[in-house]
C-alpha cells in the first residue's frame, strides 16, 4: 500500500508597501492612465528635493521598474517607488479630494514635521 504525503507550499510572503493609496486616488490614477496612449505600466510616487521647505511629492507615470525601486500593488495597480523615498514615504497615505475649491491628490504624511504656506513642500 502506497502513502503519500501531503503536498507542502512554500509559505507566501507579502509585505507591506510603506505607502498606502485610498481606493478613491487608485480609481483616479486607473482613470488617468486609461487616457493615455500607450497606457502606462504603473504610477511612480517619490519624494524629490526642492521646495520652500526642503522636499516635495512627485507622482507620475512608468512603464519600467528602474534597479533601485521597491514595486507594490495596490488594487492591481502597480506602484514603483525608489529606495531613497522608502524613507520618507513610510506611513503615508495618497488620497484624492473632490471640492468646491479644486481636485487633487493629498499626501497625510505623518513624518512631515513642517509644510510651507502653500502646502506643497515639506520638512522631516
Amino acid at each position: 500500500m502506497a502513502t503519500t504525503t501531503p503536498e507542502v507550499k512554500p509559505q507566501e510572503t507579502t509585505k507591506k508597501a510603506p505607502l498606502s493609496l485610498t481606493s478613491k486616488a487608485i480609481a483616479k490614477v486607473k482613470e488617468i492612465m486609461g487616457q493615455q496612449t500607450p497606457v502606462p505600466a504603473g504610477l511612480r510616487v517619490g519624494v524629490v528635493g526642492g521646495g520652500c521647505s526642503g522636499f516635495s511629492y512627485s507622482m507620475s507615470f512608468e512603464n519600467t521598474s528602474g534597479l533601485m525601486d521597491k514595486v507594490f500593488d495596490m488594487e492591481g495597480l502597480k506602484v514603483f517607488v525608489d529606495a531613497t523615498s522608502l524613507t520618507y514615504l513610510n506611513g503615508c497615505t495618497v488620497d484624492y479630494l473632490e471640492t468646491l475649491e479644486g481636485a487633487g491628490f493629498k499626501f497625510d504624511n505623518p513624518q512631515v514635521k513642517s509644510t510651507c504656506g502653500c502646502g506643497s513642500s515639506f520638512s522631516v
